[in-house]
């Protein structure tokens, strides 16, 4: 089995744990980053791209509350990056 390393997520005093495969990890690493920092730029990542498939990309009216959310991800996604979704990913409305 792979080399595994198992990083801890904490947040309004609940915590989880999550492994993942060290060499997936450090091959995502850019310059030599931290492997805490890739995991939190890939859930930056996820969490960006799930929220705009559900205010952009489903059925029906979305709920104002579900929009300013997605907003706020997205502001904070380029805060993370320097640029935004649409300029990293290509993918623009």
């Amino acid at each position: 089995m792979a080399e595994t390393t198992t990083i801890q997520l904490e947040a309004d005093g609940e915590s989880d744990e999550l492994t993942v495969p060290t060499t997936l990890v450090e091959l995502l690493s850019e310059d030599g980053e931290d492997l805490t920092d890739v995991v939190g730029d890939m859930a930056m990542l996820a969490l960006a791209q799930q929220a705009h498939g559900i205010v952009h990309h489903s059925q029906g009216e979305v709920d104002q509350q579900l929009a300013a959310a997605e907003e706020a991800a997205m502001d904070l996604f380029e805060e993370r990056f320097g640029q935004s979704y649409a300029e990293m990913t290509g993918h623009d409305h």
